[in-house]
C-alpha cells in the first residue's frame, strides 16, 4: 500500500483489483501531469525531444506501460486505452501526447514477439523504451542463417533518442524468385543502429522524429515478426502473453495508436477558444464575439467534429477488443474500415482546428500563444499515411467493390 502522498507503483496498479481500479489511475495520473506539460511546452519545442524531466515524470506516471504485460509489471489494460491517454495528454501538448501512446504501443506489439525477445528487452529493463519506424521499403533484409542480415536508413523514428531499442520494419528479399518478398518487423538494440538527427519540422517539433541507419546488422530469427503473424489471433507471444489484447490485428488498428493525440489537440484548442471568446471584443466595432452567431455556430460545429471523432475512434478499439475476446479475427471489410475510420476522425479534428484558428484572426498568429502550436502539431498529426483519407478511403472503396485490398499489411 501506497504512504500518504505517495503514488502506486507500476506493480501496485497491475495488480490491482480490477483493470478499471488500474484504468482509473493511470488515466488519473495522465491528468494530473498536465499542468506541468502546458509549462513545458516551449521548451520541448525548443528541444526538439522530451525534456528529461518529461520523461522521468511520464515514467513514475506508468504511462509508457499501459498495454505492456501484466506478467512484467506493465498494466495491460484495453487497447481504448491508448486513445484515452492521448487524449488528455493532448490536451498538454501533442508531441508529449505522441511520444507516450507511440512507445507504449510497443510494448504491447513486443508482446507478440517470440518469449525469447520478450525476455531480452524485459529482462533486465521491464520499462526500457522501444522506438519504431513502420516504412518497410526503407530496409532490405535477406534471409541466412539463424536469422537475418538487415541494412537500410528509416526515417520518421519517433522519441528515439530516449529508447534503448527499435523496432524497423523492412521488405526480405530471396535469392529464390519462387519466393517472391516478404515483409518483417526486426527487433534491434541501440548498438546495432545510429540516430541521425534530421527532425526539424514545423509540427509535433518536440517528438525527436529522427532518421535510423543500419550497416549490415545481423538479426536472429525469434528477434523479428512476420507481418503476417500480426494480422489477427494467436501470435509468436500468445503462449507468454494469453490476454485477447495480444491478439489484435496490429496493422489495421494502427492508426488508433495515435489517433486520440488528434482530439486531445483540437480539444485543448476549442476549450481555449470558448475561454478567450468569452472576454474578446472585436478590435474592428467592440462588439463582444460571443455574442456573434457566426461565432456560437463555429463553436457547436468544432465541438460536434470532436465528440464524433472521439466517439469514431473508442467505439472502434471497443469492437475489436470484443471481436478478439471472441476469438474472431476481422474480415478483411472490417479491417479497411477500421482504417477509413481512423483517417476520418483525424481529418474531423483537424477539420475542427484550422476552423477555430481561421475563427481567431491575428491573435492566432502570435507565436506567444499556443493556437499556432496547435494548428501547427494537428496538420502535423494529419500528414502521416495512417491518416491519409485518399489511402484509406481509395482501399476501403476497392474491398468494398470486391477487389483486392492494395495494403499488403492488413
Amino acid at each position: 500500500m501506497a504512504g500518504v502522498g505517495q503514488k502506486p507503483s507500476v506493480t501496485q496498479i497491475a495488480g490491482a483489483e480490477s483493470d478499471d481500479a488500474a484504468y482509473a489511475l493511470l488515466i488519473a495520473r495522465a491528468q494530473e501531469l498536465i499542468p506541468r506539460l502546458k509549462t513545458r511546452a516551449a521548451r520541448t519545442e525548443e528541444l526538439r525531444r522530451l525534456p528529461p524531466e518529461t520523461e522521468r515524470d511520464l515514467h513514475e506516471a506508468g504511462l509508457f506501460r499501459i498495454v505492456q504485460p501484466k506478467r512484467v509489471g506493465g498494466a495491460e489494460l484495453d487497447y481504448v486505452a491508448l486513445i484515452d491517454c492521448a487524449d488528455l495528454l493532448g490536451r498538454a501538448d501533442a508531441s508529449v501526447a505522441w511520444n507516450v501512446v507511440n512507445l507504449a504501443s510497443h510494448h504491447w506489439m513486443l508482446g507478440m514477439f517470440d518469449e525469447r525477445a520478450q525476455d531480452r528487452v524485459w529482462g533486465s529493463a521491464p520499462d526500457a523504451l522501444i522506438a519504431s519506424s513502420f516504412i518497410f521499403p526503407a530496409g532490405r533484409a535477406t534471409k541466412i542463417e539463424g536469422g537475418y542480415q538487415l541494412r537500410g536508413s528509416w526515417p520518421f523514428s519517433s522519441g528515439v533518442a530516449s529508447c534503448e531499442w527499435n523496432r524497423l520494419a523492412s521488405v526480405v528479399y530471396s535469392d529464390d524468385e519462387a519466393d517472391g518478398i516478404g515483409y518483417r518487423i526486426f527487433l534491434l538494440p541501440r548498438s546495432d543502429y545510429r540516430i541521425l538527427d534530421t527532425w526539424d519540422a514545423a509540427g509535433l517539433r518536440g517528438t525527436g522524429s529522427n532518421d535510423v541507419e543500419v550497416r549490415d546488422a545481423f538479426v536472429a530469427d525469434y528477434m523479428s515478426v512476420a507481418v503476417s503473424d500480426l494480422a489477427g489471433g494467436p501470435t509468436p507471444g500468445s503462449a507468454a502473453n494469453p490476454n485477447p489484447l495480444y491478439t489484435l490485428p496490429v496493422f489495421s488498428l494502427f492508426p488508433y495508436v495515435l489517433s486520440g493525440v488528434a482530439t486531445g489537440n483540437a480539444q485543448a484548442c476549442l476549450d481555449d477558444y470558448v475561454e478567450v471568446t468569452r472576454h474578446r471584443a472585436s478590435t474592428y466595432n467592440r462588439a463582444k464575439l460571443g455574442d456573434l452567431q457566426s461565432t456560437q455556430i463555429k463553436i457547436a460545429d468544432a465541438s460536434a467534429k470532436i465528440d464524433a471523432a472521439r466517439l469514431i475512434m473508442r467505439s472502434t478499439c471497443v469492437e475489436a477488443m470484443e471481436q478478439a475476446r471472441r476469438s474472431q479475427i476481422p474480415d478483411m471489410a472490417t479491417k479497411t474500415r477500421y482504417r477509413r475510420d481512423g483517417a476520418f476522425s483525424v481529418n474531423l479534428c483537424t477539420a475542427a482546428v484550422s476552423m477555430l484558428f481561421a475563427a481567431s484572426g491575428a491573435r492566432g498568429l502570435l507565436t506567444s500563444g499556443v493556437l499556432q502550436r496547435q494548428f501547427r502539431d494537428a496538420h502535423a498529426i494529419n500528414s502521416h499515411l495512417a491518416f491519409s483519407f485518399d489511402a484509406a478511403g481509395t482501399n476501403y472503396g476497392r474491398v468494398a467493390l470486391g477487389l483486392p485490398s492494395e495494403n499488403l499489411t492488413l
